[in-house]
């Protein structure tokens, strides 16, 4: 398969506090998949991660070897790229992670984008902090 576009997103409310995470792959302008998940009470930082990690799976899955990532989180994209370090502890084993992934394609690139540009991968984590919520909710509202 050709070059694929991935689109990550990381949302958590409150910080730590319920947290989720979107993904958006496309080849071109076609949509191969779109993802929303709840990963549970973290950072927003630790579901940026998330988010990236689960969309590289998500690239080999579907047989991609060329991705181009675009993530809002500028931390995320300057440590990936080497611009900062990753002192948080929580994030170290994360982005060991994301560079094994890494290696297991041919082209990888990754950049910032501003929210606005990166609007579908952020409904997409919010649907996962908010689909969780419901199913937690009862039937016809409290009681």
């Amino acid at each position: 398969m050709a070059k694929v576009l991935i689109y990550t997103d990381g949302a958590a409310r409150g910080n730590p506090g319920p947290a989720g995470i979107g993904i958006v792959i496309k080849k071109g302008h076609e949509l191969l998949l779109e993802t929303s998940a709840y990963i549970g009470k973290t950072t927003n930082n630790v579901a940026e991660y998330m988010a990236l990690i689960r969309g590289l799976e998500e690239a080999l899955l579907l047989g991609a070897k060329e991705v181009e990532c675009f993530s809002d989180s500028e931390l995320l994209v300057k440590q990936i790229n080497g611009e900062y370090k990753v002192k948080n502890e929580g994030l170290i084993p994360l982005h060991y992670h994301l560079k094994s992934l890494i290696k297991k394609f041919k082209h990888f690139t990754i950049t910032h984008k501003v929210r606005e540009e990166n609007k579908h991968a952020d409904e997409l984590a919010n649907q996962g902090i908010d689909d969780h919520a419901l199913k937690n909710s009862p039937l016809f509202g409290k009681m």
